[in-house]
């Protein structure tokens, strides 16, 4: 499990919130859960606007790569 700590933090902005308005907001950037059965699944984990990680459709996102500055902002935030 450590290994996949080491990995760089992922991100992803979202691209469709129908049926979870509440949950996600469409332009918005998210942190990645790594969990390889919801990859294998078609999911994505991701933490929500509730500020808990929930799997969705991953077709519902697209996967960025953030500057290290950026990066250290995303995670910075609350």
């Amino acid at each position: 499990m450590k290994t996949e700590q080491a990995q760089s933090n992922q991100f992803a902005v979202c691209l469709n919130n129908e049926g979870y308005k509440a949950s996600l907001e469409v332009g918005k950037i998210y942190r990645v859960i790594v969990d390889e059965e919801a990859s294998a699944n078609g999911l994505i984990r991701v933490i929500d606007e509730s500020g808990e990680d929930y799997a969705f459709s991953a077709n519902r996102f697209y996967p960025i790569e953030v500057p290290k500055p950026v990066e250290e902002v995303l995670l910075s935030v609350d």
